[in-house]
């Protein structure tokens, strides 16, 4: 895999900066790959989100930083209507969110938020992968069958 874009370098001390001030404690994957890549354009890009709604794709990852896609904006903007303990990290084209989990059922795994639809009990997120590794692992170019 490959990160295109990726944003200014992300020091150790930035990120925990940014927990602290967010009151978070990110997965050390993800953690990882802020400070290599700090967001960025993955390819390839693809990702499965389920049987029934086929594929999704990576836009782009949030950084840390002075960036339009800004991981701080990005979690105020959608602190209200996101599910309580996940945050986006990415978003697809059509403004769909890739989203962390935070809280201890969920810490480390990958879900995809369908933002247009408002079902109770979480239905509108996609489980995707057990933590941001395996996500990354899952991206893969659009088979031509």
């Amino acid at each position: 895999m490959e990160i295109q874009g990726s944003s200014e370098v992300l020091t150790e001390s930035r990120l925990r900066d940014f927990e602290g001030i967010n009151g978070l404690q990110l997965p050390q994957q993800y953690r990882e790959f802020l400070l290599k890549h700090n967001g960025g354009y993955p390819k390839p890009y693809y990702f499965t989100i389920s049987r029934e709604q086929g594929m999704g794709m990576v836009n782009v990852f949030y950084g840390i930083g002075e960036m339009y896609d800004d991981l701080d904006k990005k979690i105020h903007n959608f602190d209200e209507i996101l599910e309580a303990g996940f945050i986006p990290i990415a978003d697809d084209s059509g403004g769909n969110q890739i989203c962390l989990g935070l809280t201890e059922a969920h810490f480390g795994h990958v879900y995809f938020w369908i933002h247009d639809e408002d079902p109770e009990d979480m239905g509108n997120m996609f489980f995707l992968s057990k933590d941001f590794g395996e996500f990354l692992e899952r991206l893969h170019e659009i088979s031509e069958d």
